[in-house]
């Protein structure tokens, strides 16, 4: 694989830096913090370590500004540790709830990687500019593979409703294989 630090490189928005990801220092951070989702009128949710528990409310503090707020125990999201950062499949997530979900897909789409699978289904936010991830060179990074041995893509649910038609599993609309040419085109349920 080509080296994924350039700008015009297409696999910057394909993979995710592991390297980034596993870091021991942000695991320890997390762990000793008790980070939490809390809601925001602003963001939806923000990071919160909690201070103390009082009966059904919690006191915590904003990861963002260190301000202190009461929050209920009960509007209170647990936070998925960092390695889970980036994740390309949200079912994996150990803490699956609104705000993990919503915060892994912003964090996605931030870094350039506007495919993420929830489960069977693939979530595409659309950045509404053209990225270098629709070229024949990244069909082929595709082609024959599983889904899951490649990141979230258009073109992996494409492989894999094709595997499926050729293997009679599947009725599947022509309009997969146009999937290839204009991935706007598809509209294809993966079979099982």
């Amino acid at each position: 694989m080509s080296q994924r630090s350039g700008q015009d490189d297409p696999e910057r928005y394909l993979f995710v830096d592991r390297a980034v990801v596993y870091n021991p220092a942000a695991q320890a951070d997390w762990t000793a913090k008790r980070l939490v989702w809390i809601p925001s009128e602003r963001n939806g949710f923000e990071a919160a370590s909690i201070r103390e528990e009082r009966g059904d409310e919690m006191v915590v503090e904003l990861a963002e500004n260190g301000k202190k707020a009461v929050v209920n125990k009960d509007d209170i999201q647990k936070m998925n540790p960092p390695k889970f950062t980036k994740v390309e499949d949200m079912a994996e997530l150990t803490c699956l709830n609104e705000a993990s979900v919503l915060h892994n897909l912003k964090d996605r789409y931030y870094s350039g990687l506007i495919y993420t699978y929830s489960g069977l289904f693939c979530v595409v936010i659309n950045p509404y500019k053209n990225l270098p991830i629709y070229s024949e060179n990244i069909i082929e990074m595709y082609r024959g593979k599983k889904r899951h041995e490649m990141p979230p893509h258009i073109y992996a649910i494409s492989e894999s409703a094709y595997r499926c038609m050729l293997q009679g599993k599947s009725r599947v609309s022509i309009s997969l294989l146009q999937a290839y040419r204009d991935p706007c085109m598809l509209n294809v349920t993966e079979c099982q």
